[in-house]
């Protein structure tokens, strides 16, 4: 049994834990109304774009200060004071705890996993990251402010929402009922200064003799899809080939979210539209597709196709709109050619699966394949062509393949290459027409390693 010493002490720590709960409580119940105080005091002020940063954080915080004078009912130190003030100003003009992520340039994507739950991609690696939200009611609120600047809303009726930061950078929202453990927020980072050919080459996505032939092939008015799963680069990638783009022609995107970048002088972005409250007014990537062929492009790039506007595409494609360049959801260049079956079936048209592998053949010259390794890096492991049908069936080549068999190096990291297969493509002649000549040496064979070997094989992570 207890000592009387004991049970007071037991006692003095179980009052002392409930006045701190009590005293947690009441402090988010005041960052709460003072988080609402300002904004209901400052309004459209928030987003006049004529103040710089420091005018309207100066502004934000002389009202927090007068929002607290008005608070009597709990006593604050000097620290806890400031610290409040802080959290809540980042709040009311940031993203809250996560500002420090989105502002830190080797972060490349924040994943929320509810409010105490948070993680990063560094390097191509996911870490847990220390930063908490408040609770689910603080995480609700800042992914309400990033779907609102754009016009959007995410509540009990449309759960999920895409949407992107004014950088660009793309944002997935999903709350309950549909997150258990929720609301969970995606963020995948728009970079301010884009990937260009020389970084690609530096961090050995590609090299610079595939870089000199993808060249060649966007110049020449080749067809070209990239292909790869979810978060390999396809964009990044996208946006590189894009930069090989002609500077005298008319060049029109198409994207869900805005994210190309292009420098060239003459570009038209194109940018869907969801469906308001009562479910319409949506404009789809097909709808884009179709519009933008009225609009005499010289060159349309999509961002990705992922249902019936791929049958557009092709048709664009084998209509006059050659050099077109898009990406696709696949995990190897033969299943590019199923998907794309199956995304024209899509359209909504009972057509023959033959009609369709025709229109792919004729349509599609270049298959690009990059996938993100479990190194962590980004790498194009094919590019190969597409020759043409042999009775039902699709034919096609590989031009470069990455060598795995070279296998890893003491740090786990893949030592493989692009290498070329020392096959010469079938449409060098229609690159010669257009006045580009692919040099001999540009397809020399390299030697594959075997695959293979005890030394090619770890577990490491």
């Amino acid at each position: 049994m207890a000592s009387l010493s004991e049970r007071v002490a037991a006692a003095k720590t179980t009052e002392s834990a409930s006045f701190t709960g009590a005293r947690s409580e009441a402090v988010q119940e005041l960052r709460g109304r003072l988080h609402f105080k300002v904004v209901e005091e400052l309004g459209p002020t928030l987003y006049d774009r004529q103040m710089s940063d420091a005018e309207l954080r100066l502004r934000v915080m002389e009202m927090l200060e007068w929002a607290v004078e008005q608070e009597q009912g709990l006593p604050l130190t000097s620290a806890d004071r400031r610290n409040l003030l802080n959290e809540i100003a980042s709040d009311v003009l940031g993203y809250g705890p996560i500002d420090p992520l989105l502002n830190d340039p080797d972060v490349t994507e924040v994943m929320v996993n509810g409010p105490y739950d948070i993680y990063v991609e560094r390097n191509g690696k996911l870490t847990k990251s220390d930063i908490r939200f408040v609770d689910q009611v603080h995480t609700r609120r800042i992914i309400d402010k990033i779907v609102g600047q754009i016009g959007r809303r995410v509540d009990e009726a449309t759960p999920m929402v895409d949407a992107r930061l004014p950088d660009g950078s793309r944002v997935n929202a999903i709350i309950s009922p549909l997150a258990i453990g929720g609301p969970f927020l995606t963020i995948r980072k728009f970079s301010v200064d884009p990937y260009g050919e020389q970084d690609l080459i530096n961090f050995g996505t590609m090299n610079q003799r595939t870089a000199d032939f993808l060249r060649a092939c966007v110049v020449g008015r080749l067809n070209v899809l990239i292909s790869g799963g979810t978060g390999s680069g396809k964009t990044t990638t996208l946006n590189v080939l894009s930069s090989y783009l002609p500077t005298d022609e008319r060049i029109i995107t198409v994207e869900d979210a805005a994210e190309l970048q292009l420098h060239q002088d003459h570009v038209l972005s194109l940018e869907t539209r969801p469906a308001n409250i009562e479910g319409k007014g949506a404009i789809t990537i097909r709808d884009l597709v179709k519009n933008t062929l009225r609009m005499r492009p010289d060159r349309i790039v999509v961002g990705e196709c992922r249902g019936g506007e791929a049958l557009d595409m092709l048709q664009a494609m084998n209509t006059g709109h050659d050099g077109s360049l898009t990406t696709i959801h696949a995990n190897s260049p033969r299943d590019v050619l199923s998907r794309l079956e199956t995304l024209v079936l899509m359209a909504g048209y009972d057509l023959p699966v033959k009609a369709i592998r025709e229109q792919v053949s004729s349509a599609i010259d270049l298959v690009v394949q990059i996938s993100r390794l479990r190194d962590g890096t980004r790498r194009i492991t094919h590019v190969t062509e597409v020759e043409g049908m042999e009775g039902d069936i699709i034919t096609m080549q590989d031009l470069f393949k990455f060598d795995f068999g070279m296998g890893l190096d003491e740090n786990g990291k893949f030592k493989g290459r692009l290498k070329s297969t020392g096959i010469r493509p079938t449409f060098s002649d229609k690159l010669s027409d257009e006045g580009i000549r692919l040099p001999a040496d540009l397809f020399e064979p390299e030697p594959f390693a075997r695959r293979g070997g005890a030394d090619n094989f770890s577990l490491a992570r």
